[in-house]
């Protein structure tokens, strides 16, 4: 359930860089390892970033055509509500829908700020962002399939429910971790122990990487030590 998680795990959780959290949730073994990310076709706006965890708030976009009906997303934004039934920290994960996504760009500066204020620390899509500069000096993290200059059309189609961005399919209250490489969802029941699983890696890639640095390395020796370390 969204929320019962305690505020100094997910502290922790966040200080874990999201290829070691991958990395524990495969040994956790509860998902094939081929699911459960972001693929390459989304990119993390701003790499120097630190890691960051929060709970999915989903929408659906259209912006290459006009609205049916309605107003564009600057006349309509009862979906904000939507945000305060999920805790903090939160971040939007939006599925631009269109049939080649990334026409409109439906997160720039200020809605970036808008959404700062709301509780979000980041926003997820398959199209486009834009302003990344202005975006970066708020440090709010994007992760995005493209950038565009306009909005274009953007309007939300739908709100909540599930979207796929980036081949995750991603519901409302979600838990998700990402950082420079992409994003992962998190299996909230195992978050405890992904931070003890993690801290065990973390642990063992220090003491190979050095190692491997020493004047002592051999292949003999490095294959002692993996079997120390197993």
């Amino acid at each position: 359930m969204a929320g019962s998680i305690s505020p100094e795990l997910l502290s922790a959780l966040a200080l874990l860089p999201t290829c070691t959290v991958a990395n524990a949730i495969e040994l956790l073994d509860t998902r094939l390892r081929n699911v459960g990310f972001t693929n390459s076709t989304i990119h993390c706006c701003f790499p120097e970033f630190s890691p960051l965890v929060g709970y999915a708030v989903t929408l659906r976009l259209h912006g290459a055509n006009p609205p049916m009906e309605g107003g564009l997303y600057v006349q309509s934004n009862e979906w904000w509500d939507e945000l305060s039934r999920f805790p903090e920290p939160r971040i939007l994960v939006i599925e631009d829908a269109d049939r080649r996504p990334g026409t409109a760009a439906f997160i720039g500066e200020t809605h970036a700020a808008i959404l700062q204020a709301l509780g979000c620390v980041a926003a997820i899509t398959n199209g486009a962002v834009r302003d990344v500069d202005q975006v970066a000096k708020l440090g709010f993290q994007l992760f995005s399939g493209a950038t565009s200059v306009s909005h274009a059309y953007a309007h939300v189609a739908r709100v909540e429910g599930p979207v796929t961005v980036g081949g995750l399919t991603i519901a409302s209250g979600d838990l998700l971790h990402g950082d420079r490489h992409g994003v992962v969802k998190v299996p909230p029941e195992g978050v405890e122990r992904i931070i003890e699983i993690a801290s065990k890696l973390r642990h063992q890639e220090r003491e190979i990487v050095r190692y491997c640095k020493s004047d002592k390395f051999s292949r003999e020796g490095l294959q002692e030590l993996l079997r120390k370390l197993a």
